[in-house]
Order: C-alpha cells, then structure tokens, then sequence
C-alpha cells in the first residue's frame, strides 16, 4: 500500500488540531482508523511526521509499516531517531526487515532512494508456468502484484507482461514476449531519473547496480510524487522561503528562514526610493505621475516574474544555458515588445478617458514597453548568470530582477515625464 495523500476522514477542526497542536497530536492520531492514519501521514508535513513518529509506541510504527510498500515504509523509518529505528527494526517480520534494511542502505537523494523490490527475476528460457509459480509466490508473500524482471545471461534482457501469464500457453518459453524496459543507475541523481522517464515514457524503470544487477524498480506514481516535492521546493525557493518550513512552524522559525531574504529586499527598495527621488521637483509640479507609478513597475514586475519561470524550467531541464540564450532572449524581447504596446495602449486609453492628459497618457506608454522590455532581458540573462555562478537561479534572481524592473521602470516613466513634461 502506499501513502495516501488524500486528507484523512475525520473532523476539520480534528484535523487542524493534529496539525498545530503537539499535545493532541497523537491522542487524536491513535483516535483514527488504520486507513485514515495512512492518509494522515501521507498528507501531513514532515516537521509534524517527524514529531508524531517519534512520540507513538514501537508497537503502533510497527503496524504502519506491515501496511506499506517497502519503499514507503523506508522514508519512514529514516524519519526516526536512530535509537527508536533500531528498536522498531528488532520487531519487524524478518522479511520486512531484509527489505527495509536494503533500502536503508542507499543514499535516499539517489535513485536507489526512489526505488521499490517489487519485482522478480526469471531466466528467458523459463516456461510461463514456473514464472506464474515465481509471480504467485511474490504476490502471497507482500500482497503485491510484482513486475516481472527477464535475465539473460544473469543481464537484464527486459520485463514480461503479466497478462501473458494468463494468455500463453503453460509450457511456452517466454523469450518471444519479452519486452524492452528502461534501466538506470543506483547512484543516478533525482533529476537523472526524472529525465529518464521523459526521454523514455513507460510505467517503470529498473535500478541497476555497478555490476549492472538488478537492485530495484522504480514506478511512475513514485516519479509523481518526485515531482510533486520539485514543484513545492521550488516555490518555496521562488518565495526565498527555506525548503524545509512548513506551515505548522513556530514563529521563530519562519522568522529564521525569512529575514535574510527580506533584509535584501529591503535594500532594494531604497534603491527605488532613491531614484523617486531624483525626480522629486518633476513629482511635485505633475501629482498625476504618482498615480500611476505603480502600474509601471507593477507590470514590469509581473512581466518579469513570467519569463523568470520559464528561464527556471528550461534550466532545470537543460534546455537552454549562456551559450543558447540569445535565441531565448530575442523571442522574450519580441513577446515583451508587443505585449508592452498591447498594455501601454490600453492605460494611454484609461489615462485620456479619465484624465485628458495625452502626454501622460504617451509617457506612460513608453514607460510600459521600455519596462516589458527590461523585464524580458534581466527575466533572461539574470537566472543564467545566478546558474553559471553556481547558484539557484529560483531563488537567487528574483531580487535583482525586481530591482531592475522598479528601478529601471521609474528611471523611464519618470525620465520621459522630465523630457517631455518640463
């Protein structure tokens, strides 16, 4: 079975309780059917898993682990203490144990990490009668269907179908139905399984170790979940956020992973408030400009942070690095250069409908697709430059970013305004 992350079927308010309160938190937990303590698991944070693990009976971990795939019974044997993982382990059937203890051997951040040991080896010159006999046997023994691993020569040779169990005949050689299926090593990285299963899209991948055996399997639900922490860890970075906060955090907490990131932010906006400044005596004699200020950076800002994401993504699949940028950075000029005249055009309208004023109305304008056009640029360049410098791109270039497209956003509404104004 796996972990469920569906919300267990309990009270709201229960629920929030096992959340935020610690002194309830494993009474409640205990209150909950096996299924729904699954669920629970599956969908609370790992600060709130780590807490509740650590305070229930040997006994009842225990019970939570018989329920699991071996796989995910690891991620949660590694979020113990090592004394209480030893004790556990000394309760567990013997062949749980076996399993468990393979899996821990690996480095989670690897393939192996991600990998299950629902699977069976047989020869290619084997009968479908003896690989039935071998697939029954698994089947019994974990309650779950396994893959079907065919060797030839002690090499991986590919997979058999299990629905060709049923359809051929008993004495046949299975050689003829064997098909192909992707492998790759124990030590490759998270991202390396994730290109794999895009460059090969199949249901599973085999982990094969130095000697190029089978060690485990890797399914497309657990490539899900992968990719489901990617997308939480990213937007956490994106946010500068630490990865590991959660929302049922102390306050003190969030205020360590924060203030770094804000105290940055801060300095930055002086900087915007600095060039406000320089053109204070134009400000004061058209009020007007400072209605419309925000709209500019603004803009520029939302522009920005849309060509960010897509600079992110195509990083973080390779597709694109300094040497490829300008084909990149031409189309993102392009899009911020019409998109800029679509929006400029648009508040000119508002400007002349409300206010009659057709040089604030083309000085705005010109501010738009002067600040698209800076956003398309530093959206481009700056997330390569933070990857080239070694570092996050996610988290690292949004603050300059949105420093360039504020300042250098004001400096061009408020420069045109000088020109055109005065």
């Amino acid at each position: 079975m796996k972990l469920n992350t569906k919300l267990p079927n309990i009270n709201p308010i229960s629920y929030a309780d096992m959340l935020f309160r610690k002194d309830k938190r494993k009474d409640l937990f205990l209150e909950l059917t096996q299924e729904d303590r699954l669920k629970f698991l599956g969908s609370a944070t790992k600060s709130v898993k780590i807490d509740l693990l650590n305070k229930l009976s040997d006994e009842d971990i225990v019970s939570i682990l018989q329920s699991l795939d071996p796989d995910e019974a690891t991620d949660i044997l590694q979020l113990l203490t090592k004394a209480k993982r030893e004790k556990v382990m000394l309760l567990l059937s013997q062949e749980l144990k076996d399993a468990l203890s393979t899996l821990l051997a690996f480095d989670p951040d690897t393939a192996a990490g991600l990998m299950t040991l629902d699977y069976i080896e047989v020869d290619e010159k084997d009968n479908i009668e003896a690989v039935a006999k071998k697939f029954r046997a698994h089947e019994a023994k974990t309650g779950r269907p396994p893959v079907i691993l065919t060797l030839k020569e002690g090499q991986l040779a590919g997979f058999l179908p299990g629905h060709e169990l049923g359809l051929a005949a008993k004495s046949e050689v299975i050689g003829k139905y064997i098909k192909k299926i992707p492998s790759i090593s124990y030590a490759a990285t998270h991202r390396d399984v994730v290109k794999q299963f895009q460059n090969h899209p199949h249901s599973k991948v085999v982990v094969l170790n130095d000697k190029k055996e089978v060690v485990g399997i890797i399914y497309s639900d657990d490539m899900l979940n992968l990719l489901s922490e990617s997308s939480a860890s990213s937007l956490y970075n994106f946010a500068g956020i630490h990865q590991e906060e959660s929302i049922t955090d102390s306050a003190t907490s969030k205020v360590k992973n924060r203030y770094r990131w804000l105290i940055i932010n801060l300095g930055t906006t002086f900087l915007a408030a600095f060039t406000i400044s320089m053109f204070q005596d134009t400000l004061d004699k058209y009020v007007l400009l400072a209605i419309y200020m925000p709209i500019v950076a603004g803009m520029g800002g939302n522009a920005a942070t849309q060509t960010l994401a897509v600079q992110v993504r195509g990083i973080s699949l390779q597709q694109i690095n300094m040497k490829t940028a300008w084909r990149t950075l031409k189309n993102e000029l392009g899009a911020g250069f019409i998109n800029g005249l679509i929006n400029g055009l648009l508040v000119a309208i508002i400007v002349m409908i409300f206010n009659q004023d057709i040089k604030i109305a083309v000085i705005l304008a010109l501010a738009m697709i002067i600040n698209l056009l800076v956003a398309s640029i530093f959206g481009t360049i700056v997330p390569l430059i933070m990857k080239k410098l070694g570092k996050d791109p996610a988290t690292s270039a949004t603050i300059f970013i949105t420093t360039a497209t504020d300042v250098l956003g004001f400096l061009a509404f408020l420069g045109l305004a000088t020109l055109i104004l005065n």
